[in-house]
């Protein structure tokens, strides 16, 4: 069984209005909920192979968070700039290209395309917050096999749950 956690970036700064989004830093609530998320995930015993995050600062700064919560080496982090406002389409692109040794992935990225992945995959949730998190079961061991029909809800986290 594969097992993937999606992972929406922290909450951004808009303290500094002419940087393109793409090098918008997290602001102080993204970085206040991100290692509280990290430590959920830790003490639910959740600990990603992999970590796949956009090349977006705020993404990439999420991930290296959660990394350090989760005690996971840096190495583990891999930046696709595919990911970057990627739609649903692109993320399972994304998860079916992965190695089958990585048993459980984690997706750094954004909304709207996390929610529409959320939704093609059978899975129920409106919105997934800045600094949620949703965890799905893959009902096979290769990931070229990504399905809606073998896609399972495992959890749902956010900040204010």
């Amino acid at each position: 069984m594969k097992k993937i956690i999606l992972v929406r970036h922290g909450k951004s700064s808009w303290i500094y209005p002419h940087l393109a989004d793409h090098d918008r830093p997290l602001g102080e609530r993204g970085i206040r909920d991100l290692p509280i998320m990290g430590a959920r995930l830790k003490n639910k015993g959740i600990i990603p192979d992999l970590i796949l995050s956009s090349t977006a600062r705020r993404a990439q700064d999420t991930a290296k968070i959660i990394a350090i919560s989760l005690q996971i080496p840096e190495s583990k982090i891999q930046y696709e700039s595919k990911l970057y406002h990627a739609s649903a389409d692109m993320i399972a692109a994304i998860l079916k290209k992965q190695d089958n040794e990585h048993q459980t992935v984690a997706i750094v990225g954004h909304n709207p395309g996390m929610n529409e992945f959320i939704y093609q995959m059978n899975g129920e949730l409106d919105n997934l917050p800045t600094s949620g998190q949703f965890g799905f079961t893959l009902n096979t061991e290769k990931w070229i096999e990504l399905k809606p029909e073998w896609m399972k809800t495992w959890f749902i986290d956010y900040p204010k749950k």
